[in-house]
């Protein structure tokens, strides 16, 4: 029991520090791809041009991938094995709080000094912008889709250092899901 004890905190502290992430990200992949064939890549212009983000955004993205697929072992290659193609999707999120404590309440009035106060039924709405970045990567003999991954969250767009460390956060997320495992 006293092992236990000694361990709850150290595991509170990682269970806390595991849903920080605020990036939400998924996988698909064609099960019948070698993925130990790849091993060079090259991004596929015409799709990244389709993507309907702003060019700045988009080369921080492509060099979130890069790092993250050199840092794997592969190449950037003229002839590559597999290409790599990006798409965006956002949307507004809208949250009401309903901060309801009843019909009234007593209390401070502002200059109406003490008394029974209606109006304390407080909402709140915030909107925030969520977004979805989608890496594709394709087969570049056959031209076919064999790994897609998605990750979804907020989007910083004021702070130029979070907005560029929130796409690193993104793509990294995504990247960890590739190669998928041998099953």
């Amino acid at each position: 029991m006293k092992k236990l004890l000694k361990f709850t905190p150290m595991f509170l502290l990682f269970i806390g520090l595991a849903s920080c992430s605020s990036v939400k990200v998924a996988a698909d992949y064609d099960r019948e791809a070698n993925f130990d064939n790849y091993k060079t890549f090259a991004f596929f212009k015409p799709g990244i041009d389709k993507a309907e983000i702003n060019d700045i955004d988009k080369r921080r993205i492509l060099r979130a991938i890069e790092a993250e697929l050199m840092a794997k072992g592969y190449t950037k290659s003229q002839n590559p094995d597999m290409l790599i193609s990006i798409f965006t999707k956002s949307n507004q999120r809208v949250d009401i709080y309903n901060n309801a404590w009843g019909r009234g309440a007593w209390g401070w009035g502002g200059y109406g000094g003490w008394g029974w106060r209606t109006g304390w039924n407080n909402n709140q709405v915030s909107t925030t912008t969520e977004g979805m970045l989608f890496i594709d990567l394709i087969d570049a003999d056959k031209k076919e889709l064999i790994w897609q991954g998605s990750g979804t969250g907020s989007l910083e767009t004021r702070n130029i250092e979070k907005k560029e460390a929130r796409i690193k956060e993104f793509v990294s997320e995504m990247m960890l899901l590739f190669p998928p495992d041998k099953q």
